[in-house]
């Protein structure tokens, strides 16, 4: 039997063959940056978000999930997503308010009472949605709204009223309108990054910080801070977001497989924050935190003189969304 002898060009052509098919197999890492714990719902949301883009791509994208600020903290997070340093991040709606200033309001306190008119609010505000509207512009894109759930207090001293948070010094993250909201109760801010906090509050350089029930678990803030207040002044949903750069270098097919999977994540985020309140609060009891539900109405008159700020600055935008967020209010009891 005569064989044939491979020629260089012969051998040249099967090697750009297996080079050329590698290529099409070829899996595109994209980064998700978020500033929560390995053990925190927003990990968890984010798990679940990158298995189900590889499996909607077909394996195309593959979703690398930094947690724990190992990229930045949010403000430096949404900053890298507008340069496209990195693809994804989720953050409270109030982070992204630089670059989208009317999202100051999403963070006025005592918008909504619990998490179906939360749900309801940010899925047919038709004001809000006019807002996310205007991030492609800013170098990022909104996929779905994930959950974080109700910011509550964890401080050293008891508070039961707003007389009690006169004069003490409470971390929060830089936002205006919840400058305004704390202050109105009787805080001083001090403005620091996430991971810094457990040990400023230890050290006492603050006597507290303010967060939702989750997060607060999920970075043991109730071992230096054992008084978990639960005065639920702000509803404070995390929408997940895309650098546009990213978005306009997917196919078409791949953008609705990447929003698709940004919905289903956040079904997923919802209904674990939902379902997981009550049992971390009883954990965080079990271990020597104490758990306060105060009277809410001192609070609430507290910061009434946010809503004249508000409007001072942002004129009849407020009128919108609070007439939308009366609606979800009488709507979804």
């Amino acid at each position: 039997m005569n064989r044939r002898k491979s020629t260089p060009r012969a051998v040249a052509i099967a090697v750009l063959s297996i080079a050329l098919a590698g290529t099409a197999f070829a899996q595109t890492v994209l980064k998700f940056s978020h500033t929560d714990q390995q053990a925190g719902a927003r990990q968890a949301a984010a798990e679940v978000f990158a298995k189900k883009v590889e499996e909607l791509t077909q394996g195309r994208y593959k979703v690398q999930v930094y947690c724990c600020s190992q990229l930045g903290n949010d403000p430096k997070n949404i900053e890298q997503l507008t340069l496209g340093g990195i693809d994804f991040t989720v953050s409270s709606t109030g982070s992204f308010a630089p670059h989208v200033a009317t999202l100051n309001l999403t963070m006025l306190p005592y918008l909504v009472d619990n998490y179906d008119q939360g749900w309801k609010l940010y899925d047919e505000s038709k004001w809000l949605q006019e807002q996310f509207a205007k991030a492609p512009a800013k170098g990022f894109r909104f996929l779905s709204t994930w959950e974080a759930g109700f910011r509550s207090m964890t401080t050293k001293d008891p508070l039961n009223t707003p007389a009690d948070a006169s004069g003490k010094k409470l971390r929060t993250f830089p936002n205006e309108m919840m400058r305004w909201t704390l202050e109105s109760m009787g805080f001083n801010i001090q403005i620091m990054p996430l991971p810094e906090v457990y040990l400023a509050i230890q050290q006492g350089t603050v006597t507290g910080q303010e967060n939702p029930v989750d997060t607060i678990f999920s970075n043991k803030f109730y071992e230096v801070a054992p008084n978990v207040t639960l005065t639920n002044h702000v509803y404070s949903p995390i929408p997940l977001a895309i650098s546009e750069k990213t978005w306009q270098r997917l196919s078409p097919a791949d953008q609705k497989a990447v929003t698709e999977a940004a919905k289903i994540a956040a079904a997923h985020s919802r209904n674990l924050i939902r379902s997981n309140d009550d049992n971390q609060l009883k954990e965080m009891a079990a271990k020597g935190a104490k758990v306060n539900r105060p009277a809410l109405e001192p609070f609430r008159q507290s910061v009434q003189p946010v809503y004249a700020k508000a409007k001072e600055k942002y004129g009849a935008d407020v009128d919108a969304f609070l007439k939308d967020a009366e609606m979800v209010r009488k709507s979804a009891k």
